[in-house]
């Protein structure tokens, strides 16, 4: 098997509060953070906690279905945020990589048309991602295992995954 990177809870812990100084350092003060569903959503937290932003929202969007399996185009899934929510702010979105980049370009894209400003904050961002992000806190072009999704699910659940 290919080498990998390894996020364990504890380091996930490190590289959330190095990516926050990141943002504060830059001068960049959100009036909200956007996060990308679900890996985002830990990022979010985090990031919420260190920047002392309680404003989170959340976009859920399909993309992979396996390792290095997704589907064609990335899919927004209900409820899709009210614009009018975001209309005027400045936003950061979160995720916990920026793969392809594609699902990061479709929320990016998707807030341009209504914030003040937009910014994305990953974890990782790998060579070939589409959206280069303001803030990244490593960059690899390995396949990474999260603390979060290292391990299979407690249950097996059917139709969680939309056929392209």
């Amino acid at each position: 098997m290919a080498e990998r990177e390894e996020l364990t809870w504890e380091l996930f812990g490190s590289a959330s509060r190095e990516l926050a100084r990141m943002i504060a350092d830059s001068g960049y003060e959100p009036d909200l953070i956007l996060s990308i569903a679900r890996g985002g959503l830990f990022v979010a937290g985090a990031l919420g906690y260190a920047l002392d932003v309680k404003n989170l929202h959340v976009m859920n969007v399909e993309f992979y279905t396996g390792v290095d399996q997704r589907l064609d185009l990335p899919v927004v899934l209900p409820p899709v945020p009210n614009a009018v929510d975001l209309a005027g702010a400045k936003v950061l979105v979160a995720d916990d990589v920026a793969d392809t980049g594609a699902t990061l370009k479709l929320v990016r894209d998707f807030c341009a048309e209504h914030v003040a400003e937009v910014r994305c904050a990953v974890v990782y961002e790998k060579p070939h991602s589409k959206v280069s992000c303001e803030y990244v806190w490593r960059r690899t072009d390995k396949w990474i295992n999260f603390a979060w999704s290292a391990q299979p699910p407690v249950v097996q659940r059917a139709g969680q995954v939309l056929d392209a």
